[in-house]
């Protein structure tokens, strides 16, 4: 059951945050800066919007997306823990971004910029039958998108994971762009007819021309996506991350009706994490600290 928007009014911060109802009933927080504007649902703890003031958008959302309790919204930024991708029997992509997040703490510091902190209910490591962990997930809204997904240990036994932002970037032409960054970097290919092939890092900046499911590994490296249409350039800087994916549909995958097949044509994948080979093994009593800074300048 969605929690009561009116139970987390203690977390508004008249003029940089509010609380309100959100598609489907599910609460969400709006935040408005004086460089950009963000939401956040508490379902998933899901980043669904963030806009620099004066420039279109840099998160896509699906406009077919479900926002329901039990289902994962399609678009924004995904979270994507304790596992990457599909589980037999399990949830694609792990539990986290199917289950309400506790908002747990706002601020805003001197420059009127917003930090909130979500916290992974406690129940949810139990329900999964995987190591008690202490999950936060941080985000700060300024000119910049920072995004952080800190994991805790708690248990005896070192629990190994995988983690991603699985963030969903809005462009202007999937044709008109470029992603540079990866070149050199060996990947796993998984779209159509691959099945998950090796390849060799290539030389030149990548461009998407069909269907494209790329796990980049031993890739820690800054990314950036050049829009030639929207004439702008977004950067991706990325801590304690070792995995890139870049994806697309196409037209050719197979997609869910949350899904309009056209909508290949205005976004783009890039995501950051640690997944497949890159696959975390945590020590008891530690944290790992997944952090990414999503920033924008203009061509």
């Amino acid at each position: 059951m969605p929690s009561n928007p009116d139970s987390l009014r203690k977390y508004e911060i008249p003029g940089h945050i509010k609380i309100s109802s959100g598609n489907g009933g599910l609460p969400k927080v709006l935040v408005t800066t004086k460089s950009s504007t963000a939401e956040i649902y508490l379902h998933g703890a899901h980043v669904t919007a963030f806009q620099k003031n004066g420039e279109p958008p840099l998160i896509f959302m699906s406009r077919k997306s479900e926002f329901a309790d039990g289902k994962a919204i399609r678009g924004g930024v995904p979270i994507c823990f304790p596992w990457f991708g599909p589980r037999e029997g399990s949830a694609v992509h792990g539990y986290a971004r199917l289950n309400e997040w506790n908002l747990t703490k706002t601020s805003v510091d001197a420059n009127g910029n917003v930090k909130l902190v979500f916290a992974m209910p406690d129940d949810v490591s139990v329900k999964a039958n995987w190591p008690v962990a202490k999950v936060n997930f941080i985000v700060t809204i300024a000119d910049k998108l920072t995004m952080e997904l800190a994991v805790a240990n708690l248990s005896t036994e070192i629990f190994g994971f995988e983690n991603c932002f699985h963030t969903y970037f809005q462009v202007g032409d999937i044709n008109q762009i470029s992603i540079s960054g990866l070149e050199k970097s060996p990947f796993d290919d998984f779209a159509a007819g691959a099945g998950g092939a090796r390849r060799a890092g290539e030389s030149s900046i990548l461009r998407i021309t069909k269907e494209t499911n790329r796990v980049y590994f031993d890739s820690p490296q800054t990314i950036e996506i050049r829009d030639e249409k929207l004439k702008r350039v977004i950067h991706i800087e990325k801590l304690n991350s070792k995995s890139s994916v870049v994806w697309n549909p196409w037209t050719t995958q197979k997609m869910p009706e949350d899904w309009d097949a056209s909508e290949h044509l205005k976004m783009v994948c890039v995501e950051s994490g640690n997944v497949k080979q890159n696959k975390i093994a945590l020590p008891p009593n530690q944290t790992l600290d997944l952090k990414v800074v999503i920033s924008s300048k203009p061509l």
